[in-house]
């Protein structure tokens, strides 16, 4: 009964749904709810990300400039210039080294090789670095400069400097002047990820180039340790954000990525799950109350859609027997504007179709048996023409006139060979035979009008083409080139095979003008010629039967010249004409 019955099944369903509401809603509504509150987050702490990414580039920027800032000091770069620099000169550098040293509180350190005098210039922090810097200053060699970072981070006694490398060239020219290393203190990109992150629950990490970390929420994790919890996440990209595990909290990373004067600069975070959850256990206890109500009122709308749906199936049902024994007219109803009203009226389409269709049948199948009557009746006509022709030809012999048995034979050769339906594909050979005894024909009728050669090489005989291709061309040659020409007529057939199968049909008939050849080109282009145009009907038809069978393997070509030469040429690839 459950099985067969589409309202028990309902029923069932209703049931069931009023006995566990309660777990299907809370399911539902934590899973949709916690879905829709970490699709948030994620974009919000994403846009926040890429705000602090524009502040951090903003930040390079402004160290950039202050690097770049000797540039502006044209006596500074001439006194760069000097290879043995004079006291004064020394001192107006080092004045600009302390200058450059007090442009920014975050400076710690400025170093300056000279590659002209191969002096060093240093002023740093005595209350950071003691008497002399402790960090890893770059060689005095020029070549160990050419590999050197733009940006590097160096650790010393538990804090962290970012360190800036400028080689200083007097542009346009290319001399390298010198190499500029500024030291600055973190405090400021500490200021900006600071803003970006709940330190309660949330880990932001900021790199920069290939892994350097200038920025740690946590200092017991390094870039080394944290490239290993990326490698281990679902993706192995920081890119976007993806699921994984950090310090054994599962969780979602996030990170956006971008450049600044071809350095990578990354900010990752990672927001652990139970952070993300407890949102969405507040909004849980909300929704219970809410959901109470929609499932009453799911109730209600399931028992309306119920009857309003087994109404039309079960009518539809009704009709579907009427038609099984064969009663056509099915039950009238009211078109219904849903899917089911839609199939109903499909079904009203479908049975008046089948009606038609089974009257068209009957139809069909006596015109059928009429079609082969006549056919059978058409089938006496060529035994009784060639035994008619056969007749002919004894009485000549018996009157010994040779020529006229001839050509009644050959005659009767090329009817047999047009009738023969059965055959859709021959030889060149048996296509040659038929125009032989065709053009035979012809110059009897014409006789010393016409003319014709036929040369073709052995292996091209062999070759198998469809039926009746040669003689509609050889046709149009007489009819439209020879009989409305004057003077001698020649044609001439030539069927070689080398790299492709290559058919030539020339006469020196009227020949064919340029606008006729360019409107058979356009009929060939259509897949069946349009009806009522029957100049060169012959051309086109075999032209599109040779397209059918060979595809782009088959090409052709017209080419004319009035009363001198009409060439017609089909080419058929080697490996489908053999």
């Amino acid at each position: 009964m459950y099985k067969r019955s589409l309202l028990v099944k309902m029923l069932v369903w209703i049931l069931l749904a009023t006995v566990i509401p309660f777990i299907c809603s809370n399911l539902i509504s934590y899973r949709s709810t916690s879905a829709a509150l970490e699709e948030n987050l994620i974009e919000l702490n994403r846009k926040t990300m890429n705000i602090g990414l524009d502040n951090l580039k903003r930040y390079l920027q402004e160290l950039n400039q202050t690097s770049v800032s000797w540039y502006y000091d044209q006596s500074l770069i001439s006194y760069m210039w000097l290879e043995k620099p004079g006291a004064e000169h020394t001192v107006y550098i080092d004045r600009q080294v302390d200058s450059l040293y007090y442009s920014r509180p975050e400076i710690k350190l400025v170093n300056y090789f000279s590659a002209m005098s191969g002096q060093q210039y240093v002023k740093l922090n005595p209350a950071v670095w003691g008497v002399s810097p402790q960090l890893k200053l770059p060689s005095r060699s020029q070549e160990d400069w050419g590999v050197l970072p733009s940006y590097e981070t160096q650790r010393l006694n538990g804090s962290a400097f970012l360190i800036v490398h400028r080689k200083l060239i007097d542009y346009p020219k290319s001399t390298v002047l010198g190499l500029l290393s500024i030291c600055f203190s973190m405090e400021e990109i500490s200021r900006i990820g600071a803003q970006l992150l709940d330190q309660t629950h949330e880990q932001l990490f900021m790199l920069l180039g290939d892994g350097q970390m200038i920025y740690t929420s946590d200092e017991t994790v390094d870039a080394r340790s944290l490239g290993t919890s990326l490698r281990r996440s679902e993706s192995g990209e920081p890119r976007g954000h993806w699921y994984g595990e950090f310090q054994g909290k599962p969780g979602v990373f996030l990170a956006v990525t971008d450049s600044y004067l071809g350095t990578p600069l990354t900010i990752v975070k990672f927001i652990p799950s139970s952070f993300i959850n407890q949102t969405a256990r507040q909004t849980l206890d909300r929704s219970i109350a809410i959901q109470f109500i929609a499932v009453a009122f799911v109730i209600l709308f399931t028992f309306i859609l119920t009857y309003s749906t087994i109404a039309p199936i079960k009518r539809l049902i009704r009709n579907m027997i009427r038609v099984e024994i064969g009663q056509f007219d099915v039950e009238r109803f009211k078109t219904r504007e849903d899917e089911l009203g839609i199939l109903e009226l499909r079904f009203q389409t479908m049975v008046r179709n089948l009606k038609e269709m089974i009257i068209r049948e009957y139809q069909q199948r006596i015109e059928l048996s009429t079609a082969q009557l006549k056919m059978l009746q058409a089938q006496i006509n060529p035994h009784f023409l060639y035994n008619t022709l056969q007749w002919i030809g004894t009485e000549a012999l018996r009157h010994q006139i040779v020529e006229i048995n001839d050509k009644i034979s050959q005659l009767g050769a090329i009817l047999r060979y047009s009738m023969d339906l059965d055959t859709e594909t021959v030889t060149l050979q048996m296509e040659i035979d038929h125009i032989q005894d065709y053009l035979s024909l012809q110059e009897t009728r014409f006789k010393d009008h016409l003319t014709y050669t036929i040369q073709c090489e052995p292996a091209a005989a062999q070759v198998l083409v469809p039926k009746m291709i040669l003689q509609p061309l050889v046709e149009n040659s007489i009819v439209h080139g020879i009989e409305d020409g004057s003077g001698q007529g020649s044609i001439w057939l030539d069927i070689t095979l080398e790299d492709s199968l290559v058919i030539r049909i020339i006469d020196n008939g009227k020949g064919i003008d340029p606008s006729t050849i360019q409107h058979l080109k356009q009929r060939f282009e259509k897949e069946l010629s349009p009806p009522g145009e029957q100049e060169g009907i012959g051309l086109i038809n075999v032209l599109q039967r040779l397209r059918l069978k060979y595809r782009e393997a088959f090409t052709w070509e017209i080419v004319s010249r009035p009363y001198e030469q009409t060439e017609i040429v089909l080419v058929i690839s080697s490996q489908e004409g053999n």
